[in-house]
Parts: C-alpha cells; sequence; structure tokens
C-alpha cells in the first residue's frame, strides 16, 4: 500500500506553490533525513489483509513430509505380496523400470508444480484454467481415501491396546482359542485364532449378511477412530509448522521398528525360506502384462500421485528449493522401503510356516488380511510375542498417520487458497476441526458390523481408474497446454544454480512427459478397466452384488467428472468465440506463479519520495 508523508531537506529551496510536494531525487546532493515511520491508518472500511501462507520451518521437514506421506501402508502389505506373486526378484525389474518411466516424472511434476506456483491443488492451475477440474479431482479423491484411510488407523489403534495382554488374544495360547486351535491343528484351510479374533471380535463381520446388511456400529471400534482423528487434528492444529515436527517421529521411527524386525526375524528357524520365497526368480513373468501393469500401479500408488497431498507440500517451499533434488531421494528411499520392509515381512511369515508345516505361499496374503491376520498370528509364535506387537502396530500406526496428513494437507490448502480469510488463526482451526469431524462421522459405516464391505468397495474403486485419469490429464495438460519447454524453464529458474548434468535430466524427464509417461498411464488404465470387467469384486468368500460395483464405479466417475465440469466453468469466464475461448482459457492468468505475485509487494522504507512529472521528461545530469 503507498504511503505519504513530508519529506524534509537541508539546502533546498521550497519549490513554489506545486500543486502537490515534489522533490527532485536526481538534484539533491545533501543527504535525506529519515523520519520516524507511522503507518497511516487503513481507509475505513477498507478488508483487512489476508494472513500470508506458512513455510516449511526447513528443508529436512518436508523431505520427511513427504517421505512419510508416500511411505504407507501399501508399502508393507502389498508390495511384498506383489513381488512374490510376479516371479519374486524378477519383479524389481518392472519395478524400477516403472519407477524412472512413470514414478520420477510424475514426481518431479507434482512437486515444480505446487513449488513454482506456491499453491494448493486447485488454484495452481491458472497456469492452465481449462485444466482446474483436474485440481477439483484430486481433492475427491482425497477425501473419499481420508475417509476410509483412518479406519486403518483405528484398526492399528484396537490392535495396538490389544498387545498389551499377555497372551495376546489371538493366540494360541489365550484359553478362548485352545478348542479352535486343537480343531485347526495342522490345517491350512481351518480358520485360525488370528483370523477368528479378526473378523468376530475387531470387525463382527460375521452378523453381517453383506453390503446391503452394514448392521450395528462395533464401539470399540468407533471410539479408536475418533481418537485417530484426534491425534490428526492435534498434530495439524498449527499447519505444516506443527506436523512439520511431528514428522521427525513418525517418519523415522518406522524405519528404526523395521531394522528391528529385520533383525528378529533373520534369527528365526525358516527366516531363510521366507525370503527365498520372496526373491525367487520366475523370468517367465516378464512375458505376461499383468506383472508390468501391477508394476506401473504399485509405484503409481506408493508415491501418492494424483492425491494432490505432494503439489500442496511442495507448493511451502521455498522459490529456490532444489526440487530435483528433492524427486531423487524421497522416491528412490521410498522405492528401496518397499523392498526391504519384503525381509520383514517374509522372514516371520516363513517362521510361521515352518511351525504350522504348511507352504509359505499358504501364509502369504496381501492388504489387512497380512497386516492384521497373518502377520499378528506369526508375532504370536515368538517369545516375547507382545513386544514384538506392540512395535508391529505402532509402525502401522506412524505410517498410516503420515499419509494422512499429506491428504488432509491438500484439502487443507486446497479451501484456504481459494479463501485466504480462512488461514486466520481461528478460523484455520475450525476448518481443520469440521473438517476431521466430518470425515470421522462418514467413517462410521466403515466401522459398522458390515464396514469391512464398505471399506473394500472404496478402497477399490476411490483409487482406481480416477486417479489414473487425472494424472494422465496433468501430465498431458502440462505438456501440451502450458508447454513443456515452459515447464522445464520454470524448474531451472527455481533451481537457479544447476550443475551441468540437470540440463541431460531434465532432457529424460521432457522425453517421459511427452511420450513414455502418458503411454504407460494409458497402459495401466486399460488394464484397470479390463479387471473390473473380468475380474468381480470379492472379500473372501462374498462376492459383491451388481448395484455395489456400479457404486464403486460411480466414486471413480465422480472424480473424473470435475475435470469436464471445470472446463466448462472456465471456458464461461472468457469472452469471444468458442475457439478464443478455448486459446484465453489454456493461457495462464497474469497472477500465475510467484514471479506475478512478487511485483506486487511494497517495499517499506522510512521516508516517501513523490515524484514529479519532470523527473521522467528531464534526464538527470551529474554536476562535474
Amino acid at each position: 500500500m503507498p504511503h505519504s508523508g513530508d519529506l524534509h531537506t537541508t539546502g533546498l529551496p521550497a519549490p513554489a506553490a506545486p500543486t502537490e510536494p515534489t522533490v527532485n531525487i536526481f538534484q539533491t546532493q545533501d543527504p535525506i533525513t529519515p523520519q520516524p515511520w507511522a503507518e497511516p491508518p487503513a481507509p475505513v472500511g477498507s478488508p483487512a489483509p489476508n494472513p500470508p501462507r506458512d513455510t516449511w520451518a526447513g528443508r529436512h521437514a518436508f523431505l520427511l513430509s513427504c517421505l512419510g506421506y508416500c511411505v504407507g501402508l501399501g508399502n508393507v502389505w502389498r508390495f511384498p505380496y506383489l513381488c512374490y506373486r510376479n516371479g519374486g526378484g524378477v519383479f524389481l525389474i518392472p519395478y524400477f523400470l516403472m519407477l524412472l518411466l512413470v514414478g520420477l516424472p510424475l514426481f518431479l511434476m507434482e512437486l515444480s508444480l505446487g513449488q513454482y506456483g506456491a499453491a494448493g491443488p486447485i488454484t495452481v492451475w491458472k497456469c492452465c484454467p481449462i485444466l482446474q477440474g483436474v485440481g477439483v479431482g484430486m481433492l475427491v479423491v482425497s477425501s473419499l481415501v481420508s475417509i476410509y484411510y483412518n479406519v486403518i488407523i483405528a484398526w492399528a489403534f484396537y490392535y495396538l491396546g490389544s498387545s498389551f495382554q499377555s497372551p495376546l488374544p489371538w493366540s494360541c495360547d489365550a484359553p478362548r482359542n485352545a478348542e479352535l486351535c486343537q480343531n485347526a491343528s495342522g490345517s491350512a484351510t481351518h480358520a485360525s485364532a488370528s483370523e477368528a479374533f479378526w473378523n468376530e471380535q475387531v470387525l463382527g463381520v460375521t452378523h453381517s449378511s453383506g453390503l446391503g446388511d452394514p448392521g450395528s456400529v462395533q464401539w470399540l471400534l468407533a471410539l479408536c477412530l475418533l481418537a485417530a482423528w484426534i491425534v490428526v487434528f492435534l498434530c495439524m492444529l498449527g499447519g505444516i509448522r506443527s506436523s512439520g515436527k511431528v514428522v521427525y517421529i513418525t517418519a523415522t521411527f518406522p524405519y528404526l521398528i523395521l531394522l528391528v524386525l529385520i533383525m528378529r526375524g533373520a534369527t528365526l528357524p525358516g527366516s531363510l525360506d521366507g525370503v527365498r520365497f520372496y526373491l525367487s526368480s520366475d523370468w517367465s513373468k516378464l512375458l505376461s502384462a499383468r506383472v508390468w501393469s501391477d508394476a506401473a500401479s504399485q509405484i503409481f500408488y506408493s508415491l501418492g500421485i494424483g492425491f494432490g497431498g505432494l503439489l500442496s507440500m511442495a507448493s511451502y517451499n521455498k522459490f529456490d528449493n532444489n526440487v530435483v533434488r528433492d524427486t531423487l531421494v524421497i522416491a528412490i528411499g521410498n522405492c528401496c522401503t518397499s523392498f526391504f520392509a519384503g525381509f520383514a515381512i517374509f522372514s516371520v511369515l516363513g517362521h510361521m510356516a515352518l511351525k504350522r508345516d504348511i507352504p509359505v505361499g499358504s501364509v502369504a496374503e496381501s492388504g489387512p488380511g497380512l497386516a492384521f491376520v497373518a502377520y499378528p498370528e506369526a508375532l504370536s509364535l515368538l517369545p516375547g510375542s507382545p513386544f514384538w506387537s506392540i512395535l508391529f502396530f505402532l509402525m502401522l500406526f506412524m505410517l498410516g498417520v503420515d499419509t494422512l496428513f499429506g491428504n488432509i494437507e491438500a484439502i487443507n490448502t486446497a479451501i484456504m487458497d481459494e479463501f485466504p480469510a480462512l488461514r486466520e488463526g481461528k478460523r484455520k482451526v475450525m476448518l481443520l476441526a469440521v473438517l476431521c469431524f466430518s470425515f470421522y462421522l462418514l467413517g462410521l459405516l466403515l466401522v459398522t458390523q458390515g464396514g469391512i464391505f464398505w471399506f473394500t468397495l472404496i478402497d477399490t474403486y476411490s483409487t482406481s481408474f480416477g486417479l489414473i485419469i487425472i494424472t494422465l490429464l496433468m501430465c498431458i495438460g502440462i505438456a501440451s497446454c502450458y508447454g513443456i519447454e515452459q515447464f522445464c524453464r520454470d524448474i531451472v529458474t527455481m533451481i537457479c544454480r544447476c550443475p551441468p548434468w540437470y540440463s541431460r535430466v531434465l532432457g529424460c524427464f521432457k522425453v517421459c512427459w511427452v511420450f513414455f509417461t502418458p503411454c504407460l498411464l494409458l497402459f495401466t488404465l486399460i488394464f484397470t478397466f479390463l479387471d473390473m470387467y473380468n475380474i468381480p469384486l470379492h472379500y473372501g468368500t462374498y462376492e459383491f452384488p451388481a448395484w455395489g460395483t456400479s457404486l464403486g464405479v460411480c466414486m471413480g466417475v465422480l472424480s473424473c467428472v470435475q475435470i469436464p465440469i471445470g472446463a466448462i466453468v472456465a471456458l464461461c469466464h472468457q469472452t469471444g468465440t468458442l475457439s478464443d475461448r478455448f486459446q484465453k482459457a489454456m493461457q495462464p492468468l497474469h497472477s500465475w506463479g510467484r514471479a506475478a505475485s512478487s511485483t506486487e509487494d511494497i517495499i517499506e522504507v522510512p521516508f516517501t519520495i513523490t515524484l514529479s512529472s519532470s523527473d521522467f521528461t528531464t534526464p538527470p545530469h551529474s554536476e562535474s
């Protein structure tokens, strides 16, 4: 805001009745005496300035937040299963190829977009307004994921509390399981004590007939879900400043637990059989398109691409943060974590298979079945089983909370960027409280006796074809509408001092953004549709009805439909013929990027100089 005031100079005659006080700064030889600065009162009725955006307290807070966001439950319960199912160690070949051709390019694109624009998933599309629906679609996906993801944390809370009992309530040493374990002895098909505890006591699914019969709420789970949301609320209460401190524990402690579990697993009889089963190579699997599709989807989901979390967290970076370095560190660190988590899982499963005298393949599962049935049962066979169980479920809790931070941050950032007044302290707290409480109420359906069926439905379809379409259009939109050359210049502008090899790396990324990444995303999308058509959705022996599958497809469509709606809105805001509107809607707005907004910044000084017209018409001459 411009400020006015008096300027006192010595040795200068007063101007003859000027229309306003003027000083020719070019002819002034004596020093200007600065006056005490006083902020003039704002005009009556003028709106208060919007609170500024937060920034990360340091580079390490951003790195750990992104790493914690990416390293989630899928690294522990999905990757090891995919690895053994798709050829063991051979699966690492398509996995790391997909990392290079899909994961790293999309990861860098999302981080760069957020950092350069300093805006959330919706506002950042000032770079190409016709694609603003992509940002809205990201929020729809993040909202659906937030509803069910905290239910997993509630399960981990439940098991964590139960782990303080000795013997563990899902072990054969528990009195209530003695008869069950005696009947199941030597049988690979009979329900185990761990499976009975999961289905009967935790979920209560034995009292539900399916999707249309949710039954009553499991109130212990509902309390665990409430506790999980309270933890998320408290950790994010101060924005990225508070969550950036929490991740120093939640993002690093799981690695310590993982290391302890690997060391303990290596000492168990049968652990080598499990590791051998995990890494056994079947080279013929490389000829299967299914293996390549699984590798692409695992890279895609494990890196958290397309949810808006990466984009939002990067928007709080300093403008000159080295985004290429961060991409390499976070993405490669995430994939290495997935690989090493397999040793912690399969070494213990190998021991369980040896104790039960059954093949390792009979106990290897994916998803909740691994985290809450197979692995807890394996831990119950170890000496000091409560201690190992506490460590494992504490790790699951921290992995889940870190990922949820990113999803909630994406939603929060998008809303506050659209309504900057909400960044003010009390309003910001209220917004976060409303979000957390709303997601808690919506999540109550998932902690009913039939909640696991709804959980499976939302988990399957909320991040299915819709998320891939969103990311595909983001990649194509930046490459074609915004311009791949301009995008690369933006990255170079942010990094400033680029080593020589950066230009070659960006050249490789450019090829991926234009060709390889969109093609592989399209390939993954086709396989996703084929799976939906050919393989009916199951939970155990229960097959989902047609209406349930249709409802799931509608969830995926809900995120996709935001894209044409956003495009129509952007076109309506333009003028001219339809062709003119399209052309204007694909051009960046004047307010796009930090460079545009920085020109509006006011530098405050302790005096005011008002220039007259002569200062611009008469060139200055220094006296000799």
